[in-house]
């Protein structure tokens, strides 16, 4: 299985993965690979951690979520299942972003990359967890707010009609769950 990770590694290291093409590769599956993402967002390789942040953020860009509701690192030649235990990535925090009259919302991710909170990166509650909000991502993924990030998102909220509601853009989302 070493081999088929370093394999993965080398295939991706040769390509810019600010935004890769997932939705245009659709190899056969290679087979399940020992990675295990922890409901905490740490990554493990035959149970032991992984420990390198590159190596981490890198088969981050290459998840992807399909319809099976299974999760994949996909490559042009190779699609590997990895077992995700609840969100495969965090939110490590929130900040506003100026932008014309109305501010947005960055959410950045425990790898490093950043989001604008919106229609197309939604919040939603997780009912698992008792209501903690996670954000939908690109390509099937979603990722759980940190009790940091949490914190951040209540004191960006304003009070809309006696609901604590955030705002980001035309974007709104209620911090309570409603019945």
């Amino acid at each position: 299985m070493a081999d088929a990770l370093e394999g993965i590694e080398q295939q991706v290291r040769r390509r810019n993965f600010d935004s890769p093409p997932l939705h245009l590769w659709n190899p056969e599956l290679s087979g399940d690979i020992p990675i295990r993402i922890a409901a905490d967002g740490c990554w493990y390789h035959d149970g032991s951690p992984i420990r390198r942040e590159s190596l981490v953020r890198l088969f981050a860009s290459i998840l992807r979520r399909e319809d099976d509701g299974d999760y994949y690192l996909v490559t042009p030649a190779e699609k590997w299942r990895i077992s995700v235990e609840l969100h495969p990535l965090i939110v490590t925090d929130v900040s506003p972003v100026p932008e014309g009259e109305s501010a947005l919302l960055q959410a950045t991710l425990n790898t490093g990359k950043t989001v604008q909170i919106g229609e197309q990166h939604a919040l939603f509650f997780e009912p698992s967890l008792g209501e903690i909000p996670a954000l939908r991502l690109d390509h099937g993924l979603s990722a759980l707010l940190s009790r940091p990030a949490w914190y951040r998102l209540v004191d960006l909220a304003t009070d809309r009609d006696g609901v604590p509601t955030l705002s980001s853009g035309d974007y709104h989302f209620a911090l309570l769950p409603q019945p």
